[in-house]
């Protein structure tokens, strides 16, 4: 199975406020770079909205590394929330409701087609991907629009 790279970001104009969100995919020797816009959303709806449009995007189950600067959403997986929430009937451990519980729904069901793996980067830290995530972020915000481009290297 060919591992697929997903770097993801999420942005808000005010939080609450208009939000976008980037994503990146990498698969052999092309890249698609896409985004989103909502109007009214938040920095943690956009960061796990990112993630759920890169993996919708995938045609067949993959092995998927999945680069995120939230660790809100990396710690869903990795720290387990996911299941406890799921478990707890979408509760969190103090017995509150789990803000974004329709995303996390989403995220649950895709989650179970591919294998992730995930990885944390520091946000505005340089990282070139995380970096282009976070000007489609923006670009989708002052647009009120996403873009959906292909590269394919020769």
């Amino acid at each position: 199975m060919t591992l697929i790279q997903l770097f993801t970001d999420g942005a808000c104009s005010g939080n609450p406020g208009p939000g976008g969100w980037g994503s990146v995919l990498l698969f052999e020797k092309t890249t698609r770079r896409f985004s989103g816009f909502e109007p009214a959303t938040t920095n943690n709806r956009m960061e796990i909205m990112a993630v759920i449009k890169g993996l919708e995007a995938l045609k067949k189950p993959s092995a998927v590394l999945v680069t995120t600067d939230s660790q809100y959403v990396k710690n869903a997986f990795t720290a387990g929330w996911l299941d406890s929430w799921q478990k707890n009937g979408w509760k969190t451990s103090n017995r509150e409701p789990v803000k974004n519980q329709d995303l996390w729904i989403i995220m649950s069901e895709i989650r179970r087609r591919h294998n992730l793996s995930w990885e944390w980067v520091k946000g505005h830290s340089g990282h070139f991907y995380n970096e282009m995530c976070d000007q489609l972020a923006r670009n989708a915000i002052t647009a009120k629009s996403g873009v959906d481009e292909r590269i394919t290297e020769p």
